[in-house]
């Protein structure tokens, strides 16, 4: 799926606009420096959530367009919306009360909405991408990193300009402190609530469900992301790292071990739905165990790839994916949380299968008809 022409030319018109208000508001030298310092967290916090994909990564375009999303759409509406916000507290409650609304009020409610509308629109317009919870932590996980990239450089960049590089009580070095190293995870946790939510819509059977979990993971992102801004703006430091350590510790620790299980969880669904497909005529009956081990899957596709190169290994990790697709979609389907579109969605997600199979073959006619190792 290619990214519309006039997308692209909406997010790099996003990107230009960025570029152009933290230039004149820190200067180009800062806009460098903190381009610099903010993309240091950046491949640490989108590793996690490719790491959590492994078992059906999503297709590469959306997961790049999730954190164009947040790097560039969410960021400058949210930049427009937060300053008009302050402008207009500014003017009713004095000066200090704008900055005090804009981080406390406007910030979690503006830049979670802007955030979490892409996980939304994800679902409505590519039913089929979303599985469960699992992808709608992934989705929400990289649209916020994306928003957190572009948010930090202006962080660093004005850290910079104030203070130069700093030791660790100011400049980039005390700002990279606690949100490059303390707090990279925290954007992302705050949206990964939202992203729940429409994980939890995805499997829901009533429509009530449906509209509802969004809103609820919606409405847990903006508090947590006001107690996170409020702990910061209004209490001391002792207040800050206490609400640090007793509440978003415990809360990321919690989340984790959520997404552990759920992946855990969908192990068990492929396991549960592969031998079906053998009895099928599906797969062979020799490939259920190497389809429902990571382990098993990695050795598959360097085994393949000694055999028939990276064309070869590239078809088998497709083959890999479409399986648990198709596996995911008859669990979907034997629970009634399906459309009319099911029927459909399987024969695609089978001439896929076949047709990577074929490749597989192609490649490596050892294989004797066999896309295994």
């Amino acid at each position: 799926m290619l990214l519309p022409v006039a997308g692209l030319i909406a997010l790099g018109v996003c990107g230009l606009v960025l570029l152009g208000v933290a230039t004149d508001r820190v200067g180009l030298a800062a806009v460098l420096v903190g381009a610099a310092a903010a993309a240091l967290p950046v491949g640490p916090v989108v590793g996690t959530f490719l790491w959590i994909d492994r078992w059906e990564p999503e297709p590469p375009r959306l997961m790049l367009l999730a954190f164009l999303w947040g790097a560039c759409v969410a960021t400058i509406t949210s930049l427009l919306l937060n300053d008009s916000a302050q402008v207009l507290a500014d003017a009713v409650l004095g000066a200090d009360g704008g900055d005090t609304v804009k981080a406390v009020i406007a910030a979690p409610f503006v830049e979670e909405a802007t955030k979490g509308v892409f996980v939304v629109a994800l679902l409505w317009k590519w039913r089929q991408e979303f599985d469960g919870l699992v992808d709608g932590v992934v989705y929400a996980g990289l649209t916020a990193a994306g928003f957190a990239f572009t948010e930090n450089i202006f962080y660093f960049g004005r850290a910079f300009s104030e203070g130069g590089f700093g030791g660790m009580s100011q400049g980039v070095v005390a700002v990279f402190v606690l949100r490059g190293v303390l707090a990279p995870f925290a954007h992302p946790l705050f949206t990964v609530m939202t992203g729940l939510g429409v994980g939890v819509a995805a499997a829901a059977r009533s429509r009530s469900a449906r509209w509802l979990a969004p809103l609820v993971g919606y409405l847990v992102a903006v508090v947590l992301h006001a107690l996170w801004n409020g702990s910061a703006t209004l209490g001391s430091g002792a207040v800050f790292i206490n609400f640090y350590f007793l509440v978003m510790v415990p809360i990321f620790g919690g989340t984790a071990a959520l997404v552990v299980w759920q992946r855990r969880r969908e192990q068990r669904i492929l396991a549960a739905q592969l031998p079906g497909f053998a009895e099928l005529g599906w797969i062979p009956g020799s490939e259920v165990e190497l389809l429902g081990s990571l382990p098993g899957r990695r050795a598959w596709r360097r085994a393949v790839r000694r055999r028939g190169g990276d064309v070869a290994a590239k078809a088998v990790a497709t083959y890999q994916a479409t399986a648990t697709e198709l596996a995911f979609l008859r669990h979907r389907v034997s629970r009634g949380t399906t459309g009319v579109e099911a029927d459909q969605r399987q024969e695609e997600l089978l001439a896929a299968l076949r047709e990577a199979r074929a490749v597989v073959v192609a490649s490596t006619p050892a294989s004797r008809g066999r896309a295994t190792a």
